[in-house]
């Protein structure tokens, strides 16, 4: 029931962007230099900005100041450490059976095996998750998502999208979450239970960035900054802490051209 919710709820966000974004501009109403100059300053990685701007306000500004840093703070402030600790080491242990199988997916059967040797043990030893025996084995903790088994046969994030309430994501998150969630045990979770989850996760990824919450307020820009930071996250994710090196051959072109400028004079 939770899983069929919040898809409704996602792919009504996904039309009302379609939509709106077919419907805030037309060749009518945009002279050809207008629409060269917008092609030329967008963002090809964000297509609906026009839409993913005024939703990230909503969130940041509304959703986050009210609820979820406030949230966030009295949650960590107020509960046990050896409770919280606990409880998210359970939230993260229903993830262990799809991280098993997204990592055979990869063809990461090692990773693979550390993550049922995870499940097996903190679901017994560890009560449920609550306690993290596997950690004295050195077994990581990382977690893969089907988007990220995406990712890994190719497949590029797409636009870039800001769900009002929740944050950043792309399409190809969307659906890697989707998927997600029809692993077991989250498939027969029931709703309630399952809303605790989600609860729990929030607060610590909420409280998990407080550190960086002035590199945002502080910022030219915390829009862009936000999508920069989430789609640098998600390559690191996706290559699993060592994304690979990406040069720009025309700045390098530029450089070397400089540093010749002075060997001239030279």
């Amino acid at each position: 029931m939770s899983s069929a919710i919040t898809l409704y709820f996602r792919l009504l966000i996904l039309v009302m962007i379609l939509i709106l974004s077919g419907c805030s501009t037309t060749p009518e109403q945009q002279s050809q230099e207008e629409v060269t100059e917008s092609v030329d300053v967008s963002d090809p990685r964000d297509p609906f900005e026009i839409i993913n701007r005024p939703f990230w306000t909503f969130t940041w500004d509304y959703v986050d100041k009210y609820i979820a840093k406030p949230a966030s703070d009295v949650y960590t402030t107020y509960t046990p450490p050896f409770l919280r600790t606990g409880l998210y080491n359970m939230a993260l242990n229903l993830n262990e059976p799809a991280s098993i199988i997204n990592n055979v997916l990869q063809l990461k059967f090692v990773d693979a095996a550390k993550s049922t040797g995870r499940f097996v043990l903190n679901s017994t030893i560890g009560l449920f998750g609550f306690y993290d025996p596997a950690s004295d084995f050195d077994w990581s903790g990382e977690q893969e998502e089907f988007g990220e088994v995406l990712g890994s046969y190719g497949v590029g994030d797409g636009p870039y999208l800001v769900v009002p309430g929740l944050g950043p994501s792309s399409v190809r998150e969307e659906v890697g979450d989707y998927v997600d969630r029809l692993y077991w045990p989250l498939a027969v979770i029931d709703f309630w239970p399952n809303i605790v989850r989600l609860g729990i996760l929030a607060l610590e990824k909420r409280s998990a960035v407080r550190d960086q919450e002035q590199l945002i307020v502080e910022s030219e820009d915390p829009y862009e900054f936000i999508k920069n930071a989430y789609f640098q996250n998600m390559n690191f994710k996706l290559y699993d802490g060592n994304p690979p090196i990406i040069i720009n051959e025309a700045e390098e072109a530029e450089i070397d051209a400089f540093l010749d400028e002075f060997d001239d004079i030279d």
